[in-house]
């Protein structure tokens, strides 16, 4: 199996226009430098999406999506980052030629085809046991018809049946050359302790689940035993291929139903789904009697962000299933509720009421979430003072966690009403709120973990992850994990401003430095930050943080001279046609070998200036290109976030006097970043050192030990103050 060649990812990565990729999907309106248009991630009222043609980037400022070409593609359209690039290539006409993968890669990728062609063996094997095989036609089928399902629906959703032998599907699978392997990795068929494998799904109906591409990635299995000891439902295990999290039933078949509609309609179950699409009402998706995630939010997104839900008239189920919902709120998104008849569920109703009737129930009866939300929640609680309390905080809660203001605000007028509140008691609860929800997830933001999956590492942990050294170590004491991960998140800010200035200037020359023969030679942002913090024996503590670095000096390390030389050549290329060219057109227009020779020169000049300019600019953008579209996530998006910028300044702030750039401040600004981590670094120090004092007064020598390391601390401190506010080296010219 082959993978897209290196080479070729590149061509595509320079080929891709940003303003050309983006407007494929966004109109656009140029504004300065930039273009803005309105955000294709959300339902954007006002342009919040801004390209930066020369950065390659997009970013809303709003919902913060956006990214580099590939990753804005992959977002929108749902694509793995090879389908991208392949997306990207097809638009832009360039072959694709790949390499022969690693054999990681190619087990992996292996792992993840058989998987899905497993899935799809066992999808029609169901398929052919429900038509053609006597059990199938007289339980399974029979069980469809009975529930008034059309073989219409039996169809599209490609529903079938588990015979009830014991590895009936296992047997089948093996003769027909299928590996053992998979049928375990699948969760198609289990083993046991002892060896022993059977079949999963036996004696059920069996709904597929497909994902957004229309892939069988797992199955859902419903008995028709009456046996209570029988699980009603079996589902397939996660896996590689499976998620539960990241998939909505019915969404394949519903897609376009919801673009064009404009809404989505969320229930709970297989045959809900099933029976609204043969009502004729095909915009509904099922969360399968699982709480909303965020990655299940963000599919509806990719499609609208209108979304109805459809409950029946059980008050216990609804108050139980509200919390879901707050993923709905915080992503802005418009959220009604429609409560169905007392003992109806979208299943019956829409099996008795024809397509018009059902969409003008919808139509006449959904409510506002929160109108709903606190009209439910204070039924029962009006004649109790401390219920209603609690309710009306509930509410006030919910409502701060709408990110738009006049939202927030007319939810506020409409509960004051309901709940029989003062309106403007009500704002202030919600103001406060919303701001300590801000904060909360900002906080929650820095504390993620990416690799660990557990608790933040501490400052030595970090070293040890990085492979450096760890700075200190005699002098650490042993920290509390509460203390740990407080410095952690403290020193943040400071490794974010280096990654920064990395991600947008790693292969930038801003300096001189001195090899070993004494020879001055330019030395880059990144070489400049990976030297100092070497030599100090420092490396980041944050676990994703720690890993951009990494992945920044391997393409530095293993990609960037390459990929430089192929810049070149290109440039130099260019660079001889633009000179030949007008060489041929001075000829054609000097009068005498005087003007010929000085025009010549001047042309010279000019192509040699931007020769050098393209690159200059390839090599300060070259990480932020790189990193922007990187396979990985965690590197991809962090660049995203480092690299753009949303204040840009005016003309008129230019027009009248030279302002300098972040890039003609390099030599300022790199050094600060650097003393600023280890003047954070120190703080941290300083901290544990003045709480390990307190602890120990009883102890002379210990006491007197850690007062003399806090001298030492607070003379290293005073010494990085000073030079944090000077010019501690010269821009390289």
């Amino acid at each position: 199996m082959k993978k897209i060649d290196n080479a070729t990812v590149q061509r595509i990565l320079d080929a891709a226009d940003i303003v050309e990729v983006v407007s494929d999907f966004v109109a656009l309106k140029k504004r300065g430098a930039n273009y803005v248009g309105l955000c294709p991630f959300h339902n954007d009222r006002s342009p919040s999406f801004y390209v930066s043609k020369s950065k390659g980037m997009c970013k809303c400022f709003s919902c913060g999506e956006g990214g580099s070409p590939v990753s804005f593609i992959m977002k929108l359209e749902q694509l793995s980052f090879t389908e991208a690039l392949r997306y990207l290539a097809k638009k832009y006409n360039i072959e694709i030629e790949e390499r022969e993968m690693t054999d990681d890669e190619r087990r992996a990728e292996n792992d993840r085809e058989n998987m899905f062609a497993l899935n799809d063996f066992a999808m029609r094997y169901f398929e052919k046991n429900l038509k053609e095989t006597a059990d199938g036609r007289d339980i399974g089928l029979s069980y469809f018809r009975y529930r008034g399902i059309s073989e219409a629906m039996i169809e599209k959703f490609h529903l079938g049946y588990a015979l009830d032998g014991r590895d009936a599907l296992y047997k089948t699978a093996i003769e027909r050359g299928y590996s053992e392997q998979y049928l375990i990795s699948t969760g198609v068929c289990n083993k046991t302790d002892d060896g022993r494998i059977y079949d999963r799904f036996r004696g059920r109906v069996i709904y597929p689940i497909f994902t957004l591409a229309g892939k069988v990635v797992a199955f859902g299995g419903r008995t028709l035993s009456s046996e209570k000891k029988i699980a009603k439902y079996v589902n397939s295990p996660e896996s590689d291929i499976y998620l539960k999290r990241r998939e909505l039933y019915g969404l394949f078949q519903a897609k376009q139903a919801i673009a064009k509609a404009q809404k989505c309609i969320l229930v709970e179950g297989y045959m809900d789904v099933i029976s609204m699409h043969q009502a004729g009402v095909c915009n509904v998706v099922a969360s399968s009697g699982t709480a909303l995630t965020v990655e299940q939010v963000r599919l509806i997104k990719r499609f609208t962000s209108n979304v109805t839900l459809i409950y029946d008239s059980d008050a216990a189920g609804i108050k139980a299933s509200l919390r879901g919902i707050e993923l709905l709120l915080q992503d802005d998104m418009d959220i009604k509720v429609l409560l169905l008849p007392e003992g109806e569920d979208p299943d019956s109703f829409a099996q008795s009421h024809s397509s018009s009737e059902v969409e003008a129930y919808i139509s006449e009866h959904e409510t506002d979430f929160i109108s709903f939300m606190a009209s439910i929640l204070m039924d029962g609680a009006a004649s109790n003072p401390t219920k209603r309390a609690e309710v009306i905080t509930r509410v006030v809660k919910t409502i701060a966690l709408i990110p738009d203001e006049i939202k927030r605000s007319v939810y506020a007028q409409e509960c004051s009403r309901i709940l029989f509140m003062d309106e403007d008691v009500l704002r202030r609860e919600i103001g406060k709120y919303y701001n300590e929800f801000r904060l909360k997830s900002r906080e929650e933001q820095q504390r993620a973990e990416v690799f660990t999956g557990g608790a933040a590492p501490s400052v030595a942990d970090g070293a040890a992850a990085e492979g450096g050294p760890e700075a200190d170590s005699q002098h650490r004491p042993s920290q509390p994990q509460a203390e740990q991960s407080r410095h952690v998140r403290f020193l943040r800010t400071y490794e974010m401003n280096i990654a920064r200035l990395i991600a947008k200037y790693g292969n930038y020359a801003f300096a001189d430095g001195i090899d070993d023969d004494g020879n001055a030679v330019p030395m880059t942002v990144l070489e400049y930050i990976e030297a100092d913090l070497a030599a100090d024996e420092i490396s980041f503590v944050n676990p994703d943080l720690a890993h951009f670095f990494a992945e920044a000096r391997r393409l530095s390390r293993y990609s960037w001279e390459a990929d430089l030389a192929r810049r070149r050549e290109e440039l130099e290329g260019r660079r001889n046609q633009e000179f030949s060219a007008g060489v041929e057109a001075i000829r054609q227009k000097a009068t005498d070998v005087g003007s010929i020779s000085a025009m010549e020169k001047t042309l010279r000049e000019t192509v040699d200036t931007n020769f050098n300019r393209g690159l200059e600019e390839f090599s300060s953008s070259y990480l932020a290109r790189q990193m922007c579209s990187s396979p990985d996530d965690v590197v991809r998006n962090l660049a995203s976030d480092l690299v753009v910028e949303r204040h840009i300044l005016s003309k008129v702030h230019t027009k009248y006097a030279k302002v300098d750039t972040e890039q003609d401040l390099l030599g300022e600004l790199v050094p600060r970043a650097l003393h600023e981590l280890k003047d954070a670094i120190l703080w941290t120090r300083l901290d544990d050192t003045r709480k390990e004092l307190a602890a120990c007064a009883s102890d002379y020598e210990r006491a007197l030990a850690l007062m003399r390391r806090l001298q030492e601390i607070e003379g290293a401190r005073s010494e990085l103050a000073k030079l944090i506010g000077d010019r501690v080296i010269a821009p390289r010219k």
